[in-house]
Parts: C-alpha cells; sequence; structure tokens
C-alpha cells in the first residue's frame, strides 16, 4: 500500500525562492508581506532589542509593533487623500495671518477646522474682496478634512463647469456626477471670477442640488449673494442655488486689505533689506508672507 507523502520539490515551492528549511527571517518577511504590514517588517527587530534591553514582555512588545503599524498606515492614508484631493498647494491655519482679516471670526474657522459640520452635511461659504485669503482658508479646512478621515475634492468654479460639459459631451455626465456626489466635502473655488454659460450654470447648479443634504460643500466667491445673477445668468437659478447651499450653512466674511498688497509691500521692504544685507528672502506669492530661508 503506497504512503503519500509530500516531496522536498513540493514543499520548497512553498516557501519564497532561495529559502532552505525555511529560515524564520526570511519566512516572517515573506508572511509580512503578504499581510501587507511593512511598518512591522521594518521595525520588528529593532522593537525585539529594544525590548530586551529594557525587560518588555511579549504582549508589549506586540502591541508597539501594532501600534507603529497603525499610525504609518495612518499617515499613509492621509497621505492619499491629500493626493486625491488634487490641491493646487497645501496650506494650513498655522500659517494663515488672521490679524490681516479682522472680519473673518477665527473661532469659528478653528471651529470648522474639527470638521463636525461635514458629519452634519453642513456647507461653508467664504465671501470677500480680491486676496484676502479665501483659497486659503478652503485649502486649510480640505487639509483638516483629510486629515479627520474625510474624502475630499477640489476644483475652481470654471475648471468644474469645463469637466462637467466634457463629461456631457463624452456621454459620462452621470458617472462624474456620481464621483462628485460621493466625496464627503467638495471644494468649488472662484466663483464668481468668470460667468457661465447657461449650460455650464444648470450642470453646476445640479452639482450642488444633488449634494444638498448629501455632503458637505465649501464655496468661496469675492462676489455678495446678490451679485451671484452675474454669475448664474438667471435669477431663478441662482435663487434655487442660494437656497440649497445656504439652508445649514456658515458663512466666511473675509473682506478686508487684500494680501496680493500685502505681498507687494513685503517685496518693497525685501528689496530694501536685500540692497543693503544682499540677503535672500522667499514670500508666499498668495498671503505675501515673508518665509524662513
Amino acid at each position: 500500500m503506497s504512503r503519500s507523502s509530500t516531496s522536498p520539490a513540493a514543499a520548497s515551492d512553498a516557501m519564497p525562492a532561495g529559502t532552505t528549511q525555511g529560515a524564520p527571517q526570511v519566512l516572517l518577511a515573506h508572511h509580512l508581506k503578504q499581510l501587507k504590514l511593512p511598518t512591522v517588517l521594518r521595525e520588528y527587530d529593532k522593537v525585539a532589542r529594544e525590548a530586551a534591553r529594557d525587560g518588555v514582555d511579549h504582549p508589549r512588545y506586540l502591541l508597539r509593533l501594532v501600534e507603529l503599524e497603525l499610525i504609518d498606515r495612518e499617515r499613509r492614508l492621509v497621505e492619499r487623500r491629500i493626493r486625491q484631493a488634487r490641491f493646487p498647494i497645501t496650506k494650513s491655519l498655522d500659517t494663515f495671518v488672521f490679524t490681516a482679516i479682522p472680519s473673518l471670526n477665527k473661532m469659528l474657522v478653528l471651529e470648522l477646522a474639527r470638521c463636525e459640520y461635514i458629519l452634519r452635511r453642513e456647507n461653508i461659504i467664504a465671501l470677500g474682496n480680491s486676496g484676502t485669503g479665501k483659497t486659503h482658508i478652503a485649502l486649510s479646512l480640505g487639509l483638516a478634512a483629510c486629515q479627520k478621515g474625510f474624502s475630499v475634492a477640489f476644483t475652481t468654479a470654471a475648471s468644474l463647469v469645463h469637466q462637467l460639459m466634457e463629461a456631457r459631451d463624452e456621454k459620462r455626465l452621470i458617472r462624474l456626477q456620481r464621483d462628485l456626489l460621493a466625496v464627503k466635502l467638495l471644494i468649488v473655488d472662484e466663483l464668481g471670477y468668470v460667468p457661465l454659460s447657461p449650460t455650464g450654470a444648470e450642470l453646476l447648479f445640479e452639482v450642488f442640488s444633488q449634494r444638498y443634504e448629501h455632503g458637505s460643500t465649501i464655496v468661496t466667491s469675492n462676489l455678495p449673494f446678490e451679485e451671484w445673477t452675474s454669475v448664474m445668468g438667471s435669477e431663478r437659478l441662482t435663487g434655487a442655488l442660494l437656497d440649497r447651499l445656504t439652508h445649514h450653512v456658515h458663512i466666511l466674511t473675509m473682506n478686508g486689505d487684500s494680501y496680493r498688497l500685502a505681498q507687494s509691500t513685503a517685496r518693497r521692504k525685501h528689496s530694501s533689506r536685500h540692497n543693503t544685507s544682499g540677503a535672500t528672502e522667499k514670500i508666499d506669492p498668495e498671503t505675501g508672507e515673508i518665509l524662513s530661508p
């Protein structure tokens, strides 16, 4: 009676190439890669030496490894959400000069950075003249949302309308609308800088209408509400849009001296210092801040 057995060749096929008798370190590395635990793979040996040195028991050793993996995984997820948001530049509230815009409610902005408004599906509208940091605030709140675990999409109003019209012509409008509806926070920057065609205005309205009470939207505009008709081209459409956007909304008033004016002033001061000291400084193109070299 024949006895079934596993040949050495078959056994070696189950192990990573190049291993003999399954060397523990090689097998462990293989398994950790299969389990997608790159941080554990990178850190387990160092943490083991530290645990042995400090007399840490096995459960605490494993706890430390798992904590490192979770921290690193969350960092990678945040980085992925930031990439998917397609921010033109990364901005945070740490670099915003609140004192330059006295009309802006700083405490409200800091409260909004906690992102609880997203859970309540509320909107934010930032209104103010050109150059007062509306985009900076929108980008900062978008970054905070990514860090809190929410999906974000950033676009300008003109770019969004262009995407919608292109998708309509290519018969993929429904898919794009579905994608826009799926994100937890949609940021539409610079509404009001470019008048929209009747078709573009209707497509943009449809995006806002679909998101009403389904997801949060941040809109920035250089125009007061009473002038939005000049962009949308229709009082009826503008009224319906504002009705949806402002039902659950936080309004940020951002009127004040332009950051670009501050930038120009900073440049002149910089030029004067440069002529006397030869030092070179960098200036933030949006805020006019002098950045550290």
